[in-house]
């Protein structure tokens, strides 16, 4: 059975919380605002861990929890992050009938704030009809949009669940059990300057060697598992002037830890055959090429299995509510590859966002009021 969500005060709360500014590490402001609400929603523990000092945030991350009345349930963990990408500063909500937008030259910022009203509303249902419920923790991070960082930081030993759920996905009804463990890399070819014009017999042309390497990796779509990328790369001085540094910024995707590796380390190895090459085709040459690799682990993988007690129980729910869900694997990372890293099984929920990093952002009410069903179900 549903319980009777409260559609204008999530409506209001869901317009307020995304007309408060949160750019990455500007997240000081919606931080102060949500530390009040939960305080008048009597929250237990209401705390603000260091990891602003690793992150260079305004605020830390958040653990917020309510303990449980519910003799019988687990307690568990939701999640979302605080921050919003850019163009954030000064969003203003147009809500036509149930839809949401901004004003057209900013981000609404439903990523992530669908998911935070949605636990307030949660939190205000239940205080509001004394409903029994178990352990609730919640979880806001940091600069999420910005590689992770808040989740890479947070203090994991102060949160008790043992699983949990982090609502933070385009779409509605749905579940994201897998997604893709990455690598970010960063290449720099070193040659030697000259001029191109008087004497380019006395340089070494970085980029020409960096294109070489280049013609020789796959990239885009490696297999069903796995993804490659070259995003950005920067160099040269002058177009007189033989280009001797050549920066590249990429990453590695992939579902399987092994092809992960395998094709992180084709890279190396093909940068440092055509730098091994042009030794050979110039024996004693001077000066010389080098080339330096420097591979991040970025977030591991996400891969929850179907008898995974945390799928389980929002199958359970969802049933409970009369609602279908689609259990998938995506291609993107998120914090919740951090916390399954660190031994805390998470699912992602999608909350009704649609059209994310974009001025063309919108949310349908009816979905977030949806997600809201869902969640009183999985705590109650």
């Amino acid at each position: 059975m549903k319980t009777e969500i409260n559609r204008e005060r999530l409506a209001a709360t869901f317009t307020e919380l995304c007309e408060i500014s949160s750019p990455s590490k500007k997240e000081g402001a919606v931080a102060s605002y949500l530390q009040q609400k939960f305080k008048d929603l009597g929250a237990d523990l209401i705390y603000e861990d260091n990891s602003a000092t690793k992150t260079g945030a305004e605020c830390g991350n958040f653990i917020i929890r309510f303990t449980g009345s519910h003799p019988e349930l687990k307690g568990l963990f939701f999640s979302c992050h605080m921050d919003t990408v850019e163009p954030g500063e000064g969003v203003k909500v147009i809500r036509t009938e149930d839809i949401f937008t901004s004003g057209g030259d900013t981000v609404l910022g439903g990523d992530d704030k669908s998911g935070i009203a949605a636990i307030l509303e949660l939190i205000t249902s239940l205080k509001e009809d004394n409903t029994p419920h178990c352990t609730i923790e919640i979880i806001l991070t940091t600069c999420e949009e910005i590689g992770l960082l808040g989740a890479k930081s947070l203090e994991y030993e102060k949160i008790q669940s043992t699983c949990g759920y982090a609502l933070d996905s385009t779409g509605i009804d749905h579940v994201i059990t897998g997604a893709p463990a990455a690598n970010k890399f960063i290449i720099k070819v070193k040659g030697t300057a000259a001029h191109a014009g008087l004497n380019p017999e006395s340089g070494v042309n970085a980029l020409s060697l960096t294109a070489e390497a280049l013609s020789k990796i796959a990239v885009g779509r490696l297999d069903e598992e796995s993804t490659r990328n070259f995003g950005l790369i920067q160099g040269g001085a002058a177009t007189n002037i033989v280009p001797e540094l050549i920066t590249i910024h990429g990453e590695v995707r992939s579902h399987s830890r092994d092809k992960l590796l395998t094709y992180t380390q084709e890279i190396v190895d093909t940068f440092n055959t055509v730098i091994k090459k042009w030794e050979e085709q110039q024996p004693g040459g001077d000066p010389r090429p080098s080339v330096e690799c420097n591979i991040t682990a970025d977030y591991p993988v996400l891969s929850l299995e179907e008898s995974t007690p945390v799928i389980q129980r929002i199958k359970q729910a969802s049933k409970k509510i009369g609602k279908e869900l689609k259990f998938i694997v995506a291609g993107g990372g998120s914090d919740a590859n951090i916390f399954n890293g660190y031994g805390l099984p998470t699912a992602i929920v999608a909350t009704g966002m649609d059209k994310v990093h974009t001025v063309d952002e919108q949310l349908d009410l009816n979905d977030l009021v949806s997600l809201s069903e869902l969640l009183h179900a999985l705590t109650t």
